[in-house]
């Protein structure tokens, strides 16, 4: 796997799903810490099936799906 690539991905998703559901509790009332605790913590398990998810997409779209070689 593309670990510089999935890294890249991973933390566009987690910043993007965090702030989503950050969003998403406040608006809904849910605007105690531990509230935002649990978002965060959601967001955070979120972010990395779908950087797996898209790192391999972009993997065989690439041809470069063994990843980063030295």
């Amino acid at each position: 796997m593309n670990w510089p690539l999935f890294s890249v991905i991973y933390s566009i998703a987690a910043t993007v799903s965090i702030g989503v559901l950050m969003i998403t509790a406040l608006v809904t009332g849910f605007n105690e810490i531990p509230h935002i605790q649990m978002a965060v913590a959601a967001g955070v398990l979120i972010s990395v099936p779908v950087g797996l998810f898209y790192t391999k997409k972009i993997g065989s779209i690439t041809g470069n799906e063994e990843g980063y070689k030295v």
